[in-house]
């Protein structure tokens, strides 16, 4: 796995197939892997090169224990873009890593030339905030939820009720979840990183074409969210995703990866 050391940290990245290259930026408590089951082979399949990243607080990336802001996670981003010679590119980003994505558009204007930010918000709401400091709580009572029980609550909270009424997917998803569940340790440097304040306005300075997904049955960035982004950013298009939540780009990965390739093929 290569590291670079940029921003004054080790960031880990993969980068796959060849042409014109793609930045794909995850969100909160994932790494780059979350991407190579779905995007990665559609993506390269299509002439792109893709390059992933495991951002700061996630291993094998420095996990920089002493806290950090999303403004230094998108300087990582800068940084490694440049580090490696990628732009312009284009790029996506989802949940954390869209709103990453919105912040760099505005830092970094030409350094992307098209974007698309899925699962995003560009403000913090009441429930939004409950959730970031519930979880915070939970953590600092030190109690670690049983695995089983942590799948359901991820099961819940992530999928689709077309997924979650499907007996045979949810069984599976519940496999998938129960054994792969990052502990809270290990990402607790990026906890609360994704509670910001009203940024919609500062989004209208955004001049990079944009494509917002939202995911009409996402619990963690609902539809009303992601379509005020998608408002505030000039001539940006917004698409909709029925029976998807927020993991809805592995929920429905043939239509977002043909709404993300269409989209940078200019159609």
């Amino acid at each position: 796995m290569p590291k670079a050391f940029v921003n004054g940290i080790h960031i880990n990245y993969d980068s796959y197939g060849s042409g014109d290259p793609v930045v794909l930026i995850t969100g909160s408590g994932a790494t780059g892997k979350m991407w190579t089951p779905n995007q990665v082979p559609a993506l390269t399949a299509a002439g792109f090169r893709v390059i992933t990243i495991d951002n700061r607080g996630m291993p094998p990336s420095d996990l920089c224990p002493e806290g950090f802001t999303i403004q230094d996670m998108v300087a990582d981003t800068v940084a490694l873009i440049e580090h490696l010679d990628l732009g312009p590119c284009r790029a996506v980003g989802f949940s954390l890593g869209a709103m990453m994505l919105q912040e760099l558009l505005l830092a970094q204007p030409d350094l992307v030339t098209q974007a698309v930010l899925s699962a995003t918000r560009g403000r913090t709401d009441a429930l939004r905030t409950a959730i970031s400091a519930s979880e915070s709580d939970l953590a600092a009572s030190g109690i670690t939820l049983p695995p089983r029980y942590a799948a359901v609550v991820h099961a819940m909270q992530f999928l689709s009720p077309r997924s979650q009424n499907d007996e045979s997917l949810i069984r599976d998803w519940l496999d998938i979840f129960e054994m792969s569940l990052i502990a809270p340790s290990v990402n607790s440097s990026q906890r609360g990183v994704e509670v910001v304040g009203d940024r919609l306005e500062e989004y209208r300075k955004i001049r990079s074409e944009c494509l917002v997904i939202g995911f009409r049955d996402d619990l963690i960035a609902p539809p009303k969210l992601c379509r005020e982004v998608a408002d505030a950013i000039p001539e940006c298009r917004y698409e909709e995703i029925a029976d998807s939540g927020h993991y809805g780009f592995l929920e429905q990965p043939q239509k977002v990866n043909s709404l993300i390739i269409d989209y940078f093929r200019g159609a």
